[in-house]
């Protein structure tokens, strides 16, 4: 298929299937690289009530795997106000299609609403930095590879 041919962004995909070239998926973005260079956050230099959040954050692990939410990369953030004790956590998921995703989320609101000082919980879904494997932290690394995951 010439680079004529190839499908545009939100273009129709072509019926044919090609031998030597892979199908193209409308809701996939084809690019090299990944990560992102503000992530993994892992809490480091919290204090107080934030570092607290995050201490629970890191008792939360995946169900399939014993790794938290944190090592995995799939906390982008967290902001306390300590007036309030309003907490919210950014965050992600693997993928859109996350079989996990209301266990995750509830696990996580569950944790943070339990720290001591916290009022109240918001859990804020986030897909853009999508998450990609150079997200883990090296805990996260290690403890897939004693799981017998490699990445």
């Amino acid at each position: 298929m010439s680079d004529a041919e190839r499908p545009e962004d939100g273009d129709a995909l072509p019926d044919e299937t090609f031998e030597d070239e892979p199908r193209y998926c409308g809701y996939t973005e084809y690019r090299s690289g990944g990560g992102h260079p503000d992530l993994p956050r892992t809490g480091e230099g919290a204090s107080g009530i934030e570092a607290r959040v995050w201490d629970a954050l890191y008792e939360v692990e995946d169900p399939e795997m014993p790794v938290s939410v944190v090592d995995l990369g799939l906390i982008y953030d967290v902001y306390v106000d300590r007036t309030s004790g309003e907490a919210r956590v950014d965050m992600t998921l693997t993928y859109t299609g996350c079989p996990a995703r209301d266990y995750l989320l509830s696990s996580v609101e569950r944790a943070v609403e339990n720290v001591d000082g916290v009022e109240d919980v918001l859990v804020n879904l986030l897909w853009s930095p999508e998450w990609s494997v150079e997200m883990v932290t090296e805990d996260g690394r290690e403890a897939l590879r004693e799981f017998g995951v490699a990445i």
